[in-house]
């Protein structure tokens, strides 16, 4: 009967646990999601806009994005 190395067979599950590591692929997402040609209050003419912000117009932009910053912020909503 074979006599099983424990210490030789931890080495040979570690160096294949950091192998399969270092084969995991780049994540792109963020990248792909920058536009640097398309401004962010541009946005999408559709039903998941707020009811004050009409796209292209950056002033209401800020607007809606400084009141909801708010609504999630707990300092404020505790007062």
């Amino acid at each position: 009967m074979m006599k099983v190395n424990f210490k030789t067979l931890g080495l040979c599950f570690a160096a294949a646990t950091l192998l399969a590591a270092c084969s995991e692929p780049p994540e792109v997402a963020a990248k792909v999601a920058k536009r640097p040609d398309f401004a962010p209050y541009m946005g999408a003419d559709n039903g998941f806009m707020t009811k004050n912000w009409t796209p292209t117009n950056q002033a209401s932009w800020t607007e809606s994005i400084d009141k909801r910053t708010q609504g999630q912020n707990e300092y404020s909503r505790v007062k």
